[in-house]
């Protein structure tokens, strides 16, 4: 298993090519963005674990990038390393002020980046910020959004989704395989956001087969029905030709169906929730039934 996604957003080729080099012979899935824009266009594709930024950009300085970052929910809990020649304490105070976990200047020992980022990617899995697979919020962050759902009075869907038989898959295809269908499942799970979601909406992964959608979007079920639909079709590549075909994989000679997902969608628009473990037993039984709150039918089980 790789150590972790790493965003790289420096416009010097000569730079940024080293440092993907570099990282990516640690061990890191590396990507480069020259641009502001870029950058904010593929952390909103791929969450990464950690971004190396570098303040002096083409078309936006990494101040207005940090601060994008930082405002967006879905971004919020990513480490940022500023990565630049200013070294006026002004400069770094401004980019710590914006939220920016460290602070590193030009030209730099690659060693203490190295041990930088590497620090940065362990204290927020330590802490329970993100899922080391799938690069999504953990627990921690998640218990802090449920809390704050309480006391919010707009409308909001909670969803619940869980990836059946992914025990079955692990066991059969290895860890490898398994960590790579989380990272299929955070993909997917931006993909539709983006498509049918709003921008301040949470994706979360509560651990091993189990997600979290919150969304302030007025077609939630037509969210999760996309994404179960999506997660149909998308989950055949992870398969091999012979359990596709058949549509079932063995275990110990126990015929296990095919993944699939199980959502459990709750809204604030019906009822008020007075604590969290309300908001996801409630879910959680729904997903169980399939139903959303209301009590009608939602098309999650495929």
């Amino acid at each position: 298993m790789g150590k972790g996604r790493i965003l790289v957003v420096e416009d010097d080729f000569d730079i940024s090519n080293m440092l993907r080099i570099y990282f990516g012979g640690q061990g890191y899935d590396v990507q480069v963005a020259p641009r502001g824009a870029d950058a904010l266009m593929l952390t909103r594709k791929q969450l990464p674990q950690l971004i190396v930024l570098d303040i002096m950009l083409p078309d936006m300085n990494g101040y207005d990038v940090c601060r994008e970052l930082r405002s967006t929910t879905r971004t919020s809990h990513i480490p940022i390393i500023f990565l630049t020649q200013k070294d006026e304490r002004s400069d770094k105070i401004a980019g710590l002020e914006l939220g920016a976990d460290d602070y590193i200047t030009k030209p730099f020992d690659i060693e203490e980046l190295k041990l930088r980022v590497k620090n940065q990617i362990e204290r927020a899995e330590r802490d329970n910020y993100t899922d080391p697979n799938s690069g999504l919020p953990s627990s921690s962050l998640i218990e802090e959004k449920l809390r704050d759902l309480i006391r919010e009075t707009q409308v909001w869907a909670y969803l619940d989704i869980r990836v059946n038989n992914y025990d079955a898959f692990k066991d059969v295809y290895g860890f490898v395989a398994a960590n790579e269908l989380l990272r299929f499942m955070a993909l997917l799970l931006g993909e539709v956001v983006d498509e049918l979601g709003t921008p301040d909406d949470f994706l979360g992964h509560a651990g091993s087969d189990n997600f979290v959608v919150i969304t302030y979007s007025d077609r939630p079920q037509a969210l999760a029905e996309r994404l179960t639909r999506r997660f149909a079709e998308g989950v055949q590549q992870h398969y091999s030709f012979i359990d596709r075909e058949r549509g079932y994989l063995l275990r110990d000679d126990e015929r296990v169906p095919l993944m699939s997902l199980a959502v459990g969608m709750i809204s604030n628009a019906s009822r008020q929730f007075a604590d969290i473990r309300e908001i996801t037993e409630l879910a959680a039984e729904n997903r169980r039934r399939g139903k959303v709150d209301n009590d009608e039918p939602i098309a999650a089980e495929w």
